[in-house]
């Protein structure tokens, strides 16, 4: 089973993006999802649990569905979380714990400086959206 979580990692926004942490503005929208998952619940869900929840969301399926949609969508490779709108037209950074529990950064705050600093962090680039 494929897997999307990263673990000590801090995704960096896109080298290309031009915003910086700036809030999702259409409601159902893939970044607004995960905004608000994100936001909600603060290093609380791994990147997988996050996708699932969003594609069930979006595709109305039933939460009692998820496990099968869960074990369907790893039995192959999905794009992990350095594609996420979020990282790459929204501006923001994505810390995963030592456990694989994500949570919003803001580039300009404090807490993101000190996660670039950490040697224990894996500091990952979010993917340009354009290509050179």
């Amino acid at each position: 089973m494929h897997s999307i979580n990263y673990f000590n990692a801090l995704i960096t926004p896109s080298e290309d993006c031009q915003a910086v942490a700036k809030v999702p503005d259409k409601p159902g929208s893939i970044a607004h999802l995960q905004y608000e998952m994100l936001r909600d619940a603060p290093m609380v869900h791994q990147s997988d649990d996050v996708l699932v929840t969003v594609v069930g969301t979006r595709k109305e399926i039933p939460k009692e569905e998820w496990d099968d949609l869960k074990n369907d969508l790893f039995s192959k490779g999905q794009p992990c979380f350095r594609t996420s709108p979020l990282v790459k037209t929204h501006g923001w950074g994505l810390y995963h714990d030592s456990d694989g529990r994500v949570g919003l950064v803001d580039p300009r705050s404090d807490r993101f400086q000190e996660l670039l600093d950490d040697p224990e962090v894996t500091t990952v680039p979010g993917m340009r959206n354009a290509r050179r």
